[in-house]
């Protein structure tokens, strides 16, 4: 009897308590993080929980919505509701800001969903909901409304996008509430795997023992809330118990409220405690099931799953709480079964959450380069968030996460640029009618092709990428400009079955390897084109040809004309046989002296005199020097570097080019020259080099602190990070090394390749500029600009070159102002972390410097910098970046500005 009074009293007095605090003051409660939106209402107001709610309006980045208040009849109260009518064209998004979020890495996302036939039409609508990269719901209002669902989501970006999807005949999404919720660090992810690629929806959050409605905040802190559990059949032969004992939580990292761990279901005879869940779909399952020693006795009983033995001896202890987890794969209904082993099995709260899988992120590289393609075009494509998921972006297609097709045709692009060149997992690019000039190009490192569409441009030449396209099915070029002969690396695409080359400007033979049954070969609109030499002789120099002559046969007709072939070459058998040997004994005494290339005794009639430093290497000196091409240091589009110690002990840096960027005998001694007479000491010298065995070999001076890339974002920044006056040290070496070649070297050089990993550092960290294999030489006469293919690496390039193709020296200022730009914000030009307006370094952190604005200044070096300094490095920076190149700095002036930075900063830190 007594113990049926105090257990009485307990339970009075703690319901008593939880009504008092409902109806309390609660202020006291952390409210940090929390983002709560009413969808559709126009101002803001705080609830009875002392919860604030603002409207939604400056979360939806869908432009075309309706906001709305109207009456719910049923309840009598005025629900405000946002709906999307043109959700089936576009994405009906929110971006919700994660920022606030820095001290948890998991948010609890609820949105709810109310149709309540506001539009009078009886027509309740289904859609699915997308948070992030993941399909995580399909909402049907005819068979619940309001609908409410709820998330733990990984936090890993500043924003998080929440979407809403139409389907098909399924009427127009709605959403009338979203609340953001930051948890506990590191809550909810014992026992899971992968937990970045995982998230969970709740289906049940129960407070055992608690037979008072749901609670929530203030009573927990993160706003989650807890439903009594008499509706999941726990046995009838178990008693709800609460009380007021403070429970040890140390270790617990979901943090659950205390209210919770007060009440429990207890058995109060020697049976076993079950609880029987109704899962709606087949999956897999998080289950976590709190305890609570509230009882003044430790109970002991095993926990089941679906009646597999799960833990065996599980033991509760007095004024103690403990949490356990489970993960059931497969499974569709969900019975927990505590058996008792002694005493009485209890239980305090039950949560089951949904395993939801988060698709792989796209490639950075490929973001990157999509985000440059649809900045360059000056076209909203709608590319927002991840390129493959939830659903691709326009005019991609995915397998998964990787990018395969790329579909842009009818856009103006005009040329193909640098940023083409990584999308490196393309079957499929179609370009078509996108106002292409000038040459095919940046392709060549695309070597999973198989589809390529250039037709309806004004394309004039071939390029050299063709060899690399090993993969290519389809290739239309129809309806371009194309000059010329067509090119043999062309027709040694052996996989190739179209091949479509009408109403271009070419003439002259055909590859013979493109002669074969397996390839629709297509011609017609040419001025000539044949397999035989001698079909376009004499045609070409008349002047009244009109109509193009093509001699390109059907596959039907080619039988005949390879019988009446045989013949002829049966008569001219005998003559051929006879000059056999005289062509062979040319043709092996010709190969003999290509494969022995340049060496070192046919150079010197190539007048060395004045080539400096630069010395000639053999290829024998080249590989002892390698110790065999050991120890690779780089890679680039042109091959790689490898470490290397010459004869005489010198530390050297050893380039060797591929095949396909091999230049042309002529045009190597000229690089070899040019590199040969720029010596300054913030450039990168030329040792040597090598043109033997089919090589072209440049060897340069090594420099043994890395790049300015490694020493920014590699191993070497975690280890000791650069300071402001180290950086600027290095900014101005650089600067130096740049106004040399644009004002003190005869001729001229533009680098057209500035960037954090072509910036090397010494020892001493002294900085020097390297890689001239892009450079640029500049006669007065083209002082003020040069036309060319456009080169060098996204995120640095001078959008004004990429959009006209006029290179001067400018150019290079902008490349080196986003290197600025990076040792002052720490991070690279272009990255997919963080919300898309911070994807371009130079369009995110340009109007913060020029307003002064520092916080954007690494974290590493903030506290450490003089104000003035970084204030007119910023200024410089922001100015060299000008889309306008003549509202650009010269690089002599950037140099000047860098010098005074620099002094200023020696002053502060002395």
């Amino acid at each position: 009897m007594n113990s049926m009074m105090g257990y009485f009293w307990a339970s009075f007095w703690f319901n008593f308590l939880l009504i008092l605090h409902r109806f309390s003051d609660v202020s006291v409660a952390d409210q940090d993080g929390f983002l709560s939106l009413y969808c559709g209402r126009t101002s803001g107001f705080t609830d009875s929980s002392n919860i604030s709610w603002v409207p939604d309006n400056a979360y939806v980045t869908t432009t075309n919505t309706t906001n709305l208040n109207f009456m719910d009849v049923s309840s009598s109260s005025w629900i405000p509701l946002r709906f999307f009518p043109n959700s089936n064209d576009v994405r009906a998004c929110y971006k919700l800001p994660m920022q606030n979020m820095s001290q948890s890495d998991q948010v609890l996302v609820r949105p709810q969903f109310y149709y309540k036939n506001y539009d009078g039409l009886q027509k309740p609508p289904v859609f699915w909901v997308s948070i992030g990269r993941a399909n995580v719901a399909t909402v049907n209002l005819s068979s619940s409304d309001p609908w409410i669902e709820e998330f733990i989501w990984p936090v890993t970006k500043d924003t998080l996008s929440f979407c809403l999807h139409a389907l098909p005949g399924g009427g127009f999404p709605v959403i009338s509430r979203l609340e953001i919720r930051p948890l506990p660090q590191g809550a909810y992810k014992i026992g899971m795997t992968d937990s970045l690629n995982k998230s969970l929806r709740k289906k049940y959050r129960v407070n055992c023992g608690q037979n008072n409605g749901s609670i929530r905040y203030p009573f927990d802190s993160y706003d989650r809330v807890w439903d009594v559990d008499q509706n999941f059949s726990p046995s009838h032969l178990s008693t709800e118990y609460n009380t007021q004992l403070l429970i040890n939580t140390s270790g617990i990292m979901e943090n659950p409220p205390v209210a919770i761990l007060q009440t429990a279901r207890v058995l109060a005879r020697k049976n076993d405690l079950t609880y029987d869940f109704s899962l709606d779909t087949l999956g897999d399952y998080y289950i976590v099931l709190y305890f609570a020693g509230i009882l003044p006795v430790s109970s002991v009983f095993n926990i089941l799953i679906n009646g597999e033995v799960m833990s065996t001896n599980f033991t509760v202890k007095n004024s103690e709480a403990s949490v356990i987890f489970f993960v059931k794969s497969g499974i569709k209904t969900l019975n927990i079964t505590l058996q008792n082993v002694s005493f009485y099995p209890q239980v305090s709260a039950i949560e089951v959450y949904e395993l939801v899988d988060i698709p792989l992120e796209s490639s950075s590289t490929t973001v990157s380069a999509l985000q440059v393609i649809q900045q360059s075009t000056g076209l909203d494509l709608g590319w927002e968030d991840d390129p493959c998921s939830p659903t691709p972006w326009k005019h991609i297609q995915c397998e998964g996460s990787v990018v395969r097709s790329l579909m842009l045709s009818d856009i103006s692009l005009r040329t193909i640029g640098p940023m083409f060149g990584d999308l490196l997992d393309l079957t499929t690019l179609d370009l078509h009618n996108t106002s292409l000039t000038g040459e095919i190009q940046n392709l060549g490192s695309l070597q999973e092709l198989e589809n390529l569409n250039l037709s309806f441009n004004q394309l004039t030449s071939f390029g050299s990428d063709f060899s690399s396209l090993t993969s290519l099915l389809t290739l239309d070029l129809k309806n371009n400009t194309l000059q010329g002969t067509v090119p043999d690396s062309v027709g040694n695409l052996k996989y190739l079955q179209l091949l479509n080359l009408e109403n271009n400007k070419l003439q002259g033979p055909l590859p013979q390897s493109v002669n074969r049954a397996t390839l629709d070969l297509r011609t017609t609109g040419n001025l000539c084109l044949s397999f035989s030499h001698s079909t376009c002789n004499g045609l070409l120099d008349n002047n009244s040809l009109e109509t193009p002559l093509v001699t390109i046969v059907s596959n039907k007709k080619r039988k005949a004309i390879h019988d009446r072939r045989a013949i002829i070459i049966g008569c001219v058998v005998g003559v051929l046989c006879a000059l056999f040997f005289i062509l062979l004994i040319g043709y092996l005494f010709w190969r003999k002296k290509k494969e022995s290339g340049i060496t070192s005794t046919s150079l010197p009639k190539l007048d060395m005199r004045n080539w400096n430093a630069a010395r000639v290497l053999s290829y024998k000196e080249i590989k002892t020097a390698t110790r065999n091409f050991k120890e690779i240091i780089g890679r680039g589009s042109f091959g790689s570097v490898y470490h290397g110690k010459l004869s005489d002990g010198k530390l050297v840096a050893v380039k060797v080019r591929l095949d396909r960027s091999q230049l042309s005998l002529d045009s190597f001694v000229n690089e070899v020259y040019l590199l040969s007479q720029v010596r300054h000491q913030n450039l990168v010298s030329l040792e040597g080099f090598c043109y033997e065995s089919k090589q072209q070999i440049l060897v340069y001076e090594y420099l043994s602190g890395g790049s300015l890339a490694d020493n920014l974002y590699g191993q070497n920044h975690k280890k000791v990070a650069l300071s402001w006056v180290r950086r600027l040290k290095i900014a101005v070496d650089a600067a130096k090394g740049l106004d040399y070649l644009h004002n003190g070297s005869d001729p001229r050089i533009i680098h057209r390749d500035i960037k954090c990993s072509n910036i090397l550092l010494d020892s001493e960290m002294n900085a020097k500029v390297c890689d001239f294999g892009l450079s640029k030489q500049v006669s007065m006469a083209d002082a003020s600009h040069v036309t060319t293919v456009v080169k060098g690496t996204v995120g640095y390039i001078d959008p004004e070159y990429y959009s006209t193709q006029q290179l001067n020296e400018k150019s290079d200022v902008y490349s080196f102002g986003v290197v600025l730009l990076e040792l002052i914000c720490g991070r690279e030009p272009l990255t997919h972390a963080g919300s898309p307006d911070t994807y371009n370094l130079v369009l995110w952190a340009k109007p913060y410097l020029q307003a002064g604005a520092f916080e954007i200044v690494d974290e590493r070096i903030k506290g450490s910098y003089d104000l003035e300094s970084m204030r007119k490095t910023a200024s410089v920076a922001s100015r060299a970046v000008e889309r306008d190149a003549s509202q650009r700095p010269t690089m002599a002036q950037v140099l000047a500005i860098l010098k005074e930075a620099y002094s200023i900063q020696l002053s502060y830190i002395s």
